[in-house]
């Protein structure tokens, strides 16, 4: 064999395949994995090659985040961003100083902020008419199911007392109703609308910004989430076009087209067109994203039964289907039958019910076919669906950084969802022990992408260090799944799904060098310190793509 150009040795492998040998160094060439094994791979190593020396670190596929959103990350970046702020006083000192110095903005765009930080989740647009004055402002929360607007966004809108709430979302109010400064889910709609377009250009900027910000976490793969116009953002389908034609997409993507929940089967013809058009370089579009549901903490998940009222009372509340069962059910069988894999946003029991009803209907009437549907967040899963996962060949996407206690859950889910509920939620144990395939993701820019963080919680049930907001106890901690299966799930599992998992999500000869190296080896420390792991460097078929200051 002729020498590698690049070597990995001195250090542990964690390879992602079935067998897990035990192995310490790594060959590439022609940016593809040559050798693994031990000593003997180092007889490759010749004038010309590359060595990394790990020194006991550990060495793994890169990471593959199953459900992201890259260039709405990286425009939150280039606006005023909230994300790494937790209180309300922190939040207008931001927007203060950000319109100061943005004078000449028709609008005042960021977003970022955490529902726990105000009474009942909900800001008000008095607070933020203080610092923006009269030019109109449109803030999505982390989890981008609301939004805070002050009252010239509202007037432009034409949002008054008046204004009936959208059959998709809630215009929060005060005691005279008149609209408070929140918008939940489809209202956001009303204000977001009137938007500024961003241009190419501007979001071709926020693609790569995000893609570094990525890589610098071992990221080499991922799928967004929605690709198509939604939120404040735009489509991101040209800006990754536009990457790919100037090589500078560096990272493997697939690409989820949104469904229009305001439309019907209708819209498949245009699906198909884009699926065709939004193809080039490592970015491909042949997912369709539905988003079945809201969140819980403004009450629009959707549940078999309905919410409580903080007294253990039942309301008449029980979220919103936002596709509704009769048309998902004829939806997910045809895009099925086009070879389309289908990525559910399901929160709520009855909206992961919901989409395990139609992917049931799909095998029903195509049979069984190799789409790889998968259903993110899994915040609630009734437990008579657990095996269905299984049964019907539907991956459980995991954003585990969220199973835990934090205010958001203590205060704004827990005392709403009640028992058995409660009990039920990110049920990633279970899911395991009934047989699914489990992939992993972050939901970025909702929340952090650290593939670290997210496993220090799939492990311990407990905040990773650096993301504590308080002092809790594990949370559900019979759910936890152990530090091998999660970073399985967080390469091979969301290779799988991705339909990468022939080239890359395990290390071994043939598959693309799209590996991460991390600064230690994280079973070797106790499991509390799993989160402190960080990326030293991260390479795309062979060529790095990303290295820390001290790699």
């Amino acid at each position: 064999m002729p020498h590698a150009d690049l070597v990995f040795t001195g250090g542990p492998v964690f390879t992602a395949n079935t067998v897990r040998a035990h192995a310490t160094s790594v060959a590439v060439a022609g940016g593809r994995i040559v050798a693994v094994g031990g000593d003997d791979v180092r007889d490759l190593i010749g004038p010309s090659t590359e060595v990394v020396d790990l020194r006991g670190r550990m060495l793994l596929p890169g990471f593959q985040d199953a459900h992201v959103h890259p260039v709405w990350g990286g425009l939150d970046m280039l606006r005023c961003d909230l994300s790494e702020l937790t209180t309300a006083a922190e939040y207008l000192d931001a927007v203060a100083r950000y319109v100061r110095e943005h004078q000449s903005d028709e609008w005042i765009l960021g977003g970022g902020w955490q529902m726990s930080a105000f009474p009942g989740g909900t800001p008000t647009a008095g607070a933020l008419d203080a610092v923006t004055g009269d030019r109109p402002a449109f803030f999505p929360n982390r989890d981008g199911h609301g939004a805070w607007v002050n009252s010239a966004a509202l007037r432009l809108a034409g949002i008054d007392r008046h204004t009936p709430d959208p059959a998709d979302g809630r215009i929060e109010r005060d005691a005279g109703g008149h609209p408070s400064g929140t918008l939940h889910e489809g209202a956001m709609g009303l204000v977001n609308r009137l938007l500024p377009e961003e241009p190419l250009e501007r979001l071709t900027e926020a693609l790569l910004l995000g893609q570094r910000y990525l890589h610098s976490f071992g990221i080499t793969a991922w799928q967004d989430a929605i690709v198509g116009s939604y939120g404040d953002a735009g489509d991101p389908g040209p800006a990754y076009l536009n990457a790919a034609s100037a090589g500078t997409l560096t990272a493997r993507v697939v690409g989820a087209l949104w469904w229009d929940r305001t439309k019907g089967l209708e819209q498949i013809p245009s699906i198909l067109e884009r699926r065709e058009r939004y193809r080039g370089g490592r970015f491909t579009a042949t997912s369709v994203k539905v988003m079945q549901d809201g969140v819980a903490e403004n009450f629009t998940a959707s549940m078999l039964e309905p919410y409580h009222d903080g007294h253990g009372h039942f309301t008449d509340n029980s979220g919103i289907s936002f596709v509704a069962p009769e048309i998902l059910n004829e939806a997910v069988p045809l895009l099925d039958a086009e070879g389309f894999q289908v990525h559910f946003h399901a929160i709520g029991d009855r909206a992961v019910r919901e989409c395990l009803d139609a992917v049931e209907r799909a095998v029903a009437r195509n049979g069984r076919r190799d789409n790889r549907h998968h259903i993110a967040h899994i915040q609630v899963v009734h437990p008579e669906d657990l095996a269905r996962f299984r049964e019907l060949g539907v991956a459980a996407n995991m954003q585990s950084l969220w199973a835990t206690y934090e205010p958001q859950m203590v205060e704004l889910t827990l005392p709403f969802l009640g028992e058995p509920r409660s009990a039920w939620q990110y049920p990633f144990g279970d899911l395991l022990r009934a047989g699914a395939v489990l992939a992993a993701g972050s939901d970025w820019s909702v929340s952090t992408p650290d593939p670290m963080a997210a496993i220090h919680t799939a492990v311990n049930r407990t905040a990773a260090p650096g993301h504590e907001e308080g002092e809790y106890d594990a949370f559900l901690p019979e759910q936890a799944i152990d530090l091998a299966t999660s970073l399985t799930a967080y390469t091979a599992g969301s290779a799988w799904v991705n339909h990468l998992d022939h080239v890359t999500g395990t290390i071994e000869a043939g598959r693309f060098a799209d590996l991460t190296v991390l600064d230690r080896d994280p079973f070797a420390g106790p499991s509390d310190e799993i989160g402190l792991t960080r990326t030293l460097q991260t390479f795309v078929e062979g060529e790095r793509v990303y290295a820390a200051p001290n790699a």
